[in-house]
């Protein structure tokens, strides 16, 4: 698919915004299963390539959120059987696809569920969800609140889905929210660009993986 015709604009950050005080790096779903070739979504064809440049990028966030003591939250998807939505699997069968086979995505007990190429800390706040949001039935928002957290840095995959869909819900808890626009990524190019359109129109700030650590090294 070709270039998204959707046009967004960077805000240029100042340092008390992502003051490490208040401010908590999140690393959304990255994970075998999602980003690795020997993954499901992998082995299901998905071409991975155009992940790796924002995996790199938030590398690159998360070793500067350390140097700076910014806290660094590894969020990821954790499927059972038992935790399956209902609608999730009906809208599967509905566009004729095998139901058991998309819900095995990041299956707890097995390999895809691990993180992937950035790996979590002993002392690393890990938050498992089974939908998209990262709020969702989860103790984030209390372990943000005990942490004095009112702002969010986002990166990770995808945009549209489980980064956009946490981003709209910290926004809806009020949260400050920034998305790192070139440390996030999606499987296509023009669902990644509407998806940081759409973040940057009614949700969150977007900046860069460049000038997020320049904030951070003041």
């Amino acid at each position: 698919m070709g270039n998204s015709c959707a046009t967004y604009q960077l805000t240029e950050l100042q340092p008390a915004w992502v003051s490490p005080t208040r401010t908590a790096l999140c690393i959304i779903d990255v994970q075998v299963d999602f980003a690795s070739p020997d993954g499901l979504l992998g082995q299901f064809g998905l071409d991975m390539g155009p992940l790796q440049p924002a995996l790199n990028k938030c590398l690159e966030l998360v070793e500067s959120a350390r140097k700076a003591g910014v806290p660094v939250y590894f969020i990821g998807l954790k499927t059972s059987a038992k935790n399956d939505s209902p609608a999730w699997r009906e809208r599967m069968t509905r566009q004729g696809k095998d139901a058991e086979i998309e819900s095995a995505i990041c299956r707890e007990g097995t390999s895809g569920m691990d993180f992937y190429k950035i790996l979590p800390e002993p002392t690393d706040p890990v938050i498992y969800k089974a939908r998209y949001s990262a709020f969702y039935e989860t103790q984030f928002d209390q372990k943000l609140k005990q942490n004095n957290i009112d702002t969010l840095v986002f990166c990770g995959i995808t945009t549209e889905c489980c980064v956009e869909s946490t981003v709209r819900h910290a926004f809806h808890h009020d949260y400050h929210t920034i998305v790192a626009s070139d440390a996030c990524a999606a499987y296509e190019t023009d669902v990644h660009n509407a998806s940081l359109y759409t973040m940057a129109t009614s949700f969150a700030l977007l900046s860069n993986t460049q000038n997020i650590c320049e904030m951070w090294e003041k």
